[in-house]
């Protein structure tokens, strides 16, 4: 893996139904958190990684991402006309003029293993990262000033191998995440010897768990095509990685520097508009203001 990282896959063909009705007719990855969708922070998080061609791996029904990342004529020539140059540079700046953005029909929702095989033919034989967009990963507080896919696509470069996001999680709640078993190198990283898919608390081999980030060879789709459906007939991306361990031996969790909000769920959407409210002096006092008078 020593091409630098210019490819970004972000699986957003799910339904969202944690958050119906809303989701109904706005994509999950749509909803803001202040005044940026979730997909903007992961986008933002891509490109500052190098990435130059994003690839959204959608269903037929979401076009709101797509509408999202064009060209809103209308708007930005009624926000010129007006001299409103701040708000047409938000809406001109959802995507850097170098970076491109191409859409994917997953047709199916045959699990995340699917939805990122439904990119290889853009992709191709290259390293490239996966970001799920319900991770929002806020690294402003870092040393590094380094984005979390960032960090991750260095550590790969560096140690010609493949990386995964892992976070430690309370132990009673292994079930709910892939889990692995490595060994460490370092304060942040691990040689991974072996992953298991939402093991219960007492044969879980850590409380290390998978996130919402890769940074994976282009071997992996060849060995996606070959990974079995599990239940409900999905592939699953953990299976693959399980046979590039075995090929390779060579693929790394790490540990990276930053505040994971789980924004696939209520009370992760609440605590991330909550935490980037505080960032802002002017609109950190109001919480402060709001949260002591109840």
């Amino acid at each position: 893996m020593s091409k630098p990282l210019r490819k970004v896959v972000f699986p957003v063909a799910g339904l969202g139904t944690r958050f119906l009705p809303a989701t109904k007719v706005v994509a999950k990855e749509m909803l803001p958190v202040l005044d940026k969708p979730l997909i903007q922070y992961a986008v933002d998080e891509a490109v500052d990684a190098g990435a130059d061609t994003l690839i959204f791996v959608t269903n037929r029904y979401k076009h709101a991402i797509a509408d999202y990342f064009d060209k809103a004529y209308e708007l930005e020539a009624k926000l010129e006309e007006k001299g409103k140059d701040e708000l047409l540079a938000l809406v001109q700046g959802t995507l850097p003029p170098h970076v491109r953005a191409i859409f994917v029909t997953q047709p199916e929702a045959f699990g995340l293993g699917h939805a990122v095989l439904c990119a290889k033919p853009v992709v191709g034989n290259e390293p490239f990262g996966v970001v799920l967009p319900d991770d929002l990963i806020w690294t402003g507080n870092n040393s590094t000033g380094k984005g979390a896919l960032r960090q991750m696509a260095e550590l790969a470069n560096a140690q010609d191998a493949g990386v995964i996001a892992v976070e430690e999680v309370p132990q009673n709640e292994t079930d709910k995440y892939g889990i692995v078993d490595a060994t460490p190198i370092d304060e942040r990283s691990a040689l991974i010897h072996h992953m298991v898919e939402k093991p219960k608390p007492a044969d879980a081999p850590s409380n290390l768990a998978v996130v919402g980030r890769y940074v994976l060879p282009g071997r992996i789709f060849e060995l996606l095509e070959q990974t079995t459906p599990g239940a409900g007939g999905e592939i699953q991306l953990t299976d693959a990685i399980e046979a590039l361990l075995k090929e390779q031996g060579k693929v790394l969790a790490y540990r990276f520097e930053g505040t994971r909000f789980d924004c696939g769920n209520k009370a992760g959407l609440v605590r991330a508009t909550m935490h980037m409210a505080m960032q802002d002096p002017t609109l950190a006092a109001v919480v402060r203001d709001f949260v002591g008078k109840i």
